[in-house]
């Protein structure tokens, strides 16, 4: 497995991460737990070093998930958790966010209680709260790398001007946002950004959801539990208009690529990429053209 490093911060993972949300949510029923534990570290066997989970999942049960996994592998795994929804130490949500400095230290120590460690590596906003300067979020979790509590500070989904403002205070290592040829709005101002400040990108989604992986057509259902039912880009219609894109992308894969993880080692010819930007530039999204290239996202 090839490793990358996440910026300038020096943090080290693997080029393929799991994110672990859809083993306790949003893609239909909680998984088994004994299943999950044996994808989890079978995937570490394989190489895998970067694993994603958060607070809200479940909530609590897919950080309970990786900490007991996990634990007899924690040297070995760079483990990511976040921070920022308004729930309560039962569970109880409002729905809304919250990135109080105080809910911010008291998402953390819950945190390494179910990850069963003692740092958490990477600690990210999950999104940014509109009610708290971004500069006090930074300076909160700039407070637990001192601590020794956290060792990197993430943000995910934030626009351009709020990287900048929260880099300046506490430097940040990578910013995680969906990212795939389907969805591509931070090429415009986001990708330039973290570039020029040395921060990594982990996107997430870079199969489109599941979409990518061409085992969807415009007859594809969804079980109960299933967030994509309610996105307008897995409607029948938007499903069928961009069969085109997965089509291709699915022969370019039958040339060159056995599994996933193989992914770390494919090289695209300038022909290869020709194509998937012309196919890209066709595709539809909430329910009109969506175009390769972008806006940037709105300032928030």
């Amino acid at each position: 497995m090839q490793k990358r490093k996440l910026g300038k911060s020096g943090l080290e993972v693997s080029a393929i991460g799991l994110g672990c949300m859809g083993m306790s949510q949003s893609y239909g029923p909680p998984k088994d737990t004994g299943e999950m534990t044996t994808v989890l570290r079978g995937a570490v066997e394989r190489g895998v070093t970067f694993f994603d989970t958060a607070e809200v999942y479940g909530p609590f049960i897919n950080e309970e998930l990786l900490g007991e996994a996990l634990a007899p592998l924690r040297d070995q795994v760079v483990i990511a958790t976040k921070f920022g929804f308004d729930i309560g130490g039962d569970g109880s949500r409002t729905g809304g966010l919250n990135s109080s400095p105080d809910h911010i230290r008291a998402v953390a120590d819950a945190s390494l209680k179910r990850l069963r460690t003692d740092v958490i590596d990477l600690f990210y906003q999950h999104r940014v709260d509109p009610a708290v300067p971004i500069e006090d979020v930074a300076g909160a979790v700039g407070e637990l790398i001192a601590a020794g509590k956290v060792r990197h500070f993430g943000l995910s989904e934030a626009a351009a001007k709020t990287i900048r403002r929260a880099h300046a205070v506490t430097p940040v290592t990578a910013l995680q946002s969906e990212y795939s040829i389907w969805w591509r709005p931070i090429e415009a101002e986001i990708l330039p950004t973290l570039e020029e400040l040395g921060i990594g990108l982990v996107p997430y989604s870079p199969l489109g959801r599941g979409f990518l992986t061409g085992k969807m057509d415009a007859s594809t259902t969804f079980e109960a539990g299933d967030f994509r039912a309610a996105l307008p880009r897995f409607a029948p219609a938007a499903l069928k208009a961009n069969q085109a894109m997965v089509d291709l992308l699915a022969a370019i894969a039958a040339e060159k690529l056995e599994e996933n993880l193989g992914a770390v080692s494919l090289e695209l010819t300038p022909a290869d990429l020709a194509k998937i930007e012309a196919a890209a530039s066709k595709i539809q999204i909430e329910g009109g053209r969506y175009p390769a290239r972008l806006e940037a996202l709105v300032e928030k």
